[in-house]
């Protein structure tokens, strides 16, 4: 991928992923979320890991962004009222975030194998779907089977708080 196309898409990550943060209305919100999600999977594809860049497209940008506008439907969310911003929880926030960056850069700049080239895969043609399936099914079964339970049950929970009584 040309450095061109991969600003553009990390540009877009941050932009979309600001705008999870400061839009009042939870649709925009969520729909921003989602042009986020596709800028990642873009810079996915760009890394050759297409089976993950299909992933995050089908699985986040898709069923939970879903599952997520579903419920704020559900639960009839409206745009958050304009509300004074608290001085010292805004400049913790920020400290908070510099404290990052910085760790941030401390353990980049300690990186030395950042700059060594990758070894070359085993099989060029293996076949990575099948790879992360037989993985996944049969390493990792059981907390799969465990999230899907749970996912379900966060579900009918939503709707059963969601219900409104008749009058």
């Amino acid at each position: 991928m040309p450095a061109l196309l991969f600003w553009i898409f990390a540009a877009a990550m941050l932009v979309f992923g600001a705008a999870v943060i400061i839009n009042r209305n939870p649709v925009a919100s969520a729909l921003s979320l989602v042009i986020s999600f596709l800028g990642l999977a873009a810079l996915f594809m760009s890394l050759d890991a297409y089976f993950i860049g299909i992933i995050q497209v089908l699985v986040y940008g898709g069923a939970v962004m879903v599952l997520f506008l579903f419920i704020i439907m559900l639960l009839d969310l409206r745009a958050e009222k304009a509300r004074r911003i608290n001085m010292v929880a805004f400049a913790g926030g920020i400290a908070v975030a510099l404290a990052l960056f910085v760790q941030i850069y401390l353990v980049v700049s300690q990186l030395r194998g950042a700059n060594a080239t990758a070894p070359a895969l085993a099989d060029p043609a293996a076949d990575d779907v099948r790879g992360v399936g037989l993985l996944l099914f049969e390493s990792y079964n059981l907390p799969f089977q465990i999230i899907a339970v749970l996912v379900l049950v966060v579900t009918i929970g939503v709707i059963v708080l969601s219900k409104r009584e008749l009058r």
